[in-house]
């Protein structure tokens, strides 16, 4: 690593982005800043790439593939990895620091988040000695050995959202350094800092100069030229189902591998044997948790009309006393949106709601009032009597809204929690097992909980269904994403 930069601050500082093991501009001069959303304050600028940073960037990320990295054994790859994780535990609250203070994450959810993205590390690296081929009897005339290789794909170009940067990075990092490829990550432009603290810490790791590339910019100016790039061999993109869209069209010039975790609207159906104490607080957490900023949220509230409106009652009382504020305090529960326009966005949903007759049962405003004022905060919403027409139980908030819908069969509500165009994750919630094994069997989502949310194993694959993508992140299917299968035949008569 050369051009050495200070240790991360948050101080409006300004921060330069890695390419090819150096810390540089971009080469417009341009920069960006990046703000507090609780505060509005300005923490730090970044360089504002373009497509001859992306160029530069592709061109470090090819070099290093085809030079020393390649020569990386399995072992090697493993060690490196260890030593990652090792650095991330070591300087875990600095990351957390990072995220709540560029994303408005809450300080004590971000704490959490340790046993899973260091748990993530360590699981690539058990994987990079686990990854093989397979030898195949064939039928072919003669005596001939045939067998499986499994190899890098490359040059992987990474682009990653803003509501998860450590998580998001270590899920498109981590099976690079596992597989042998190499990666051009671009952040949000709403929140690069934590990535820019990865590739500090990739870096005293030993990571090798254009292994992992770190490039701040725009979707428009940075990350659409990154999937349009003939270098690069596989896109991998977690964001709007819109912008992927976009993706698949602009990776069609060399025909690259595509990844995608897209949006969603899950359904959570809670049944009339549902254990309302552990339900009401797991439901209510699977929107609000992160302000409702998360893809899997269980925005579509589907209760079992017998217990509907003393559901309804308990939620709004948990809502009511959930603690919002800036999220470096640890006592904070709920934190702001990512920006005024984010704010804005969720604002809109909100009068669509009322306009379209839905009853608003707790929350449904812009909190504005003492430390609150120059932040993005909204309070934990919630709605009944929605119908499954209205544009808040059909369309992605991404905001701390629910929208409590009541249901009477389990073939009912089976039809409507699927009559979307998502189908990324599902809630269920029930005492009974055959209940829980049929609706897991039923219901289109890449991921079902049952009497729980949120539970993500870096073992076990993630993704979705129909619009919410296809690909999957976690477990060998996730390793598989990065390799190419190579059959090889050879005559040995």
């Amino acid at each position: 690593m050369t051009t050495a930069q200070p240790r991360h601050l948050l101080d409006g500082s300004h921060r330069r982005m890695f390419i090819g093991g150096a810390w540089v501009e971009a080469a417009s001069g341009q920069t960006m800043e990046t703000r507090n959303p609780a505060t509005g304050v300005v923490i730090a600028t970044v360089p504002r790439a373009g497509k001859k940073d992306i160029e530069r960037a592709v061109a470090a990320a090819r070099n290093a593939f085809d030079g020393p990295w390649s020569r990386f054994k399995p072992h090697e790859r493993q060690k490196l990895l260890l030593r990652v994780a090792e650095l991330f535990e070591r300087h875990w609250e600095e990351i957390c620091v990072s995220d709540t203070t560029d994303m408005g994450l809450p300080i004590a959810r971000a704490r959490g988040n340790a046993n899973r993205v260091l748990g993530m590390l360590r699981y690539y690296a058990g994987m990079a000695t686990a990854l093989h081929g397979q030898t195949i009897d064939n039928s072919l005339a003669g005596d001939i050995v045939s067998y499986t290789r499994k190899e890098p794909i490359g040059v992987v170009g990474a682009i990653i959202p803003w509501n998860a940067p450590t998580a998001a990075s270590v899920w498109k990092i981590g099976p690079a350094l596992a597989t042998g490829c190499t990666v051009v990550l671009k952040p949000s432009e709403e929140a690069p800092l934590t990535p820019l603290l990865i590739a500090e810490l990739m870096a005293e790791a030993g990571v090798p100069d254009g292994v992992v590339n770190i490039v701040t910019g725009t979707g428009t100016e940075a990350g659409a030229p990154l999937a349009e790039h003939m270098g690069v061999d596989k896109i991998v993109f977690t964001g709007s189902t819109a912008t992927g869209q976009s993706i698949v069209r602009a990776s069609a010039g060399n025909l690259k591998r595509v990844s995608l975790e897209l949006g969603g609207k899950s359904p959570v159906i809670v049944c009339t044997d549902a254990d309302l104490e552990r339900a009401v607080p797991v439901a209510a957490m699977s929107v609000f948790a992160n302000s409702g900023q998360i893809c899997i949220a269980g925005s579509r509230l589907f209760v079992a009309r017998q217990i509907h409106d003393e559901f309804v009652a308990r939620l709004a009382a948990y809502a009511t006393g959930l603690r919002i504020g800036n999220g470096i305090d640890p006592e904070t529960e709920i934190g702001p949106l990512i920006s005024l326009r984010q704010l804005q966005r969720v604002e809109g949903f909100l009068r669509a709601g009322s306009e379209e007759g839905a009853r608003l049962v707790v929350g449904g405003t812009r909190l504005s009032q003492g430390a609150l004022a120059a932040g993005n905060f909204v309070a934990p919403t919630v709605f009944a009597g929605v119908s499954d027409t209205m544009r808040i139980a059909r369309e992605e908030i991404f905001g701390p809204v629910i929208s409590a819908l009541p249901f009477d069969t389990l073939d009912e509500v089976v039809r409507r929690a699927n009559d979307t165009p998502y189908g990324l994750a599902a809630g269920v919630f029930t005492r009974d097992l055959a209940t829980a094994h049929q609706l897991s069997r039923r219901l289109q989502a890449g991921s079902v909980w049952v009497n729980t949310y949120h539970a993500i194993d870096p073992a076990v694959p993630f993704g979705g269904y129909k619009m919410s993508g296809y690909g999957r992140e976690g477990g060998t299917d996730h390793l598989d994403e990065y390799l190419n299968t190579k059959g090889v035949f050879i005559r040995i008569d």
